[in-house]
């Protein structure tokens, strides 16, 4: 994040440190903190992987801080990207699911279709996601001008 930092200890617990506007703060969501394995963060929010594949954020909402509508779609993950604005993640199943602010990636629009299947690998810039498909062919998604579809 722009303005603060969060780390996962030994134990799985989450400390986190800085503007709380930018992430600084997960009080709110301390208790679900439990068990987490890799956190990657926003400009402002943060998210972290749980050992049972379930994800939980915190921060600003706009920017990937409000993921609580996506529930159900964020278990069975392998992995989160994250953009200066957004956030997706990889499921088991090799969908893909990304939530945040628009400009930055958080709407898989008119790509949403091929990447329901088959993703092996996400990758991300400032503004934009590509997702790696099984048989090799790439899906972006994202700000144009940072190589988004």
């Amino acid at each position: 994040a722009k303005s603060a930092f969060a780390a996962v200890k030994g134990d799985g617990s989450v400390v986190t440190w800085g503007d709380a506007g930018y992430g600084g703060d997960c009080s709110s969501v301390r208790a679900e903190l439990r068990l987490a394995q890799h956190i990657v963060g926003t400009r402002s929010a943060f998210a972290a992987t749980r050992s049972d594949g379930t994800v939980v954020t915190w921060g600003d909402v706009d920017f990937g801080g409000g993921s609580t509508g996506l529930a159900t779609q964020l278990c069975g993950v392998h992995s989160v990207a994250a953009t200066g604005g957004a956030f997706a993640a990889l499921r088991i199943d090799g969908s893909v699911v990304a939530w945040g602010n628009a400009d930055y990636g958080g709407d898989m629009g008119l790509v949403r279709a091929a990447l329901a299947d088959e993703v092996q690998l996400l990758a991300s810039t400032k503004s934009a996601f590509a997702a790696v498909k099984v048989l090799g062919s790439v899906v972006t998604w994202g700000f144009a001008g940072h190589g988004g579809d």
